[in-house]
């Protein structure tokens, strides 16, 4: 593993240190912030408006915000707050690309607003410092109450850093070519199913997912019947109502609710969840970070399936369509409160209330004689 993790950062305004440290180091000095928000939550307009003052006036930052944020009516009719909001750059989303500006992205909400950040960059991504307004706050280390002097520390590069990897998907149509079948299953019991080489097919999306790639049966009332395939070969067919294939970060979502482990996002691995199988014996699994995991329809499958990524942009996948998948060279690189570690597992018993019970009582010493005796 080498020394240091590159990031092509605008001019390389920052590094991280590795392994032992993993610090976050400024090169430069931070100059424009991303502030992303919770929206239809007014309970998050005043610290809104609090970070975006002392990042502008107190800090003399460029603070990007979204347009629909920007025009909310609370905020343009604030005449004390007029003068920040008219300094505020505004960005419309899949319509202005503003990766190439950002040196730090600030969140303010739930675990959603990390996700959405996220997907705004489908390159390298910023640090992102995420702050605890919304209801779960997994990913959400930071109190607000404390932002300025959190803030401070960040700009001073004293700050923990963990880089949460991605996933790298393509949504490919038509790219099924099935050959006659030759001869049954092989010696290890797996199907000589053929597939097309990556080229062939029409790459329709292709996109960096956070959490979890989910494929489903949608509507129908029929058992999804997806092919699972690793670098080419066909592993098995999940037979049921889908199949999560997620990240590290992820398996404490989704997939944690469909009974799969939950992984240190520091793990390069990636997690295959099957979603109520039709089989006593589908476990979750886990496979190195490297490979290419590849979903298709069976050929006997009743009913398409559909896709989702991190939740948004849910599509229907038919008969030929494949979903590719590997781990994503730009993973997001997210500031610790604390450390990498003792932050993972805080939030595994603050908000999974994770292994909570009663503590087991001591046995008196009379007790414990009497059980000698017998």
């Amino acid at each position: 593993m080498p020394g240091l993790f590159a990031f092509k950062q605008d001019g390389g305004k920052w590094h991280i240190q590795d392994p032992a440290s993993q610090r976050l180091t400024w090169n430069k000095p931070p100059v424009n912030v991303l502030v992303i928000r919770k929206i239809r939550d007014d309970s998050l307009l005043e610290p809104f408006k609090e970070l975006c003052r002392f990042l502008v006036e107190e800090k003399k930052l460029m603070v990007f915000v979204e347009k629909k944020v920007a025009d909310d009516a609370t905020l343009t009719n604030d005449e004390a707050f007029s003068s920040i909001c008219k300094k505020l750059c505004t960005f419309r989303e899949g319509f202005d690309d503003i990766s190439h500006c950002i040196d730090l992205i600030i969140c303010l909400g739930g675990d959603g607003t990390l996700l959405y950040a996220s997907s705004l960059f489908q390159g390298s991504v910023p640090p992102v410092m995420a702050f605890h307004l919304g209801s779960l706050g997994f990913l959400t280390p930071f109190k607000f109450e404390s932002y300025r002097t959190e803030v401070a520390k960040v700009f001073e590069g004293n700050a923990a850093i963990i880089l949460r990897s991605r996933l790298k998907v393509k949504v490919v149509k038509d790219a099924l070519v099935r050959s006659e079948q030759d001869g049954g299953p092989d010696e290890n019991g797996l199907e000589p199913h053929e597939h097309s080489s990556s080229e062939a097919g029409k790459v329709t999306q292709q996109l960096q997912v956070l959490n979890e790639v989910v494929v489903d049966r949608g509507p129908s009332s029929y058992l999804s019947n997806v092919d699972l395939y690793l670098d080419g070969r066909l592993i098995t067919s999940v037979q049921g109502d889908g199949v999560i294939v997620s990240t590290p970060t992820g398996s404490t979502a989704y997939a944690a609710a469909a009974g799969a482990s939950m992984i240190h996002p520091n793990v390069p691995a990636i997690m295959v969840t099957p979603i109520c199988p039709h089989s006593l014996s589908f476990r979750p699994i886990v496979v190195p970070a490297g490979v290419e995991l590849m979903i298709m329809l069976s050929p006997d499958a009743r009913n398409t399936a559909w896709v989702s990524f991190d939740g948004r942009k849910r599509q229907e996948i038919k008969h030929g369509d494949s979903i590719k998948i590997t781990t994503s060279c730009y993973p997001v690189p997210s500031i610790c409160c604390h450390d990498l570690v003792y932050d993972w597992f805080d939030s595994l018993a603050q908000c999974l209330h994770w292994n909570v019970r009663k503590k087991q009582t001591r046995l008196s010493e009379a007790s414990d004689s009497s059980d000698t005796e017998n």
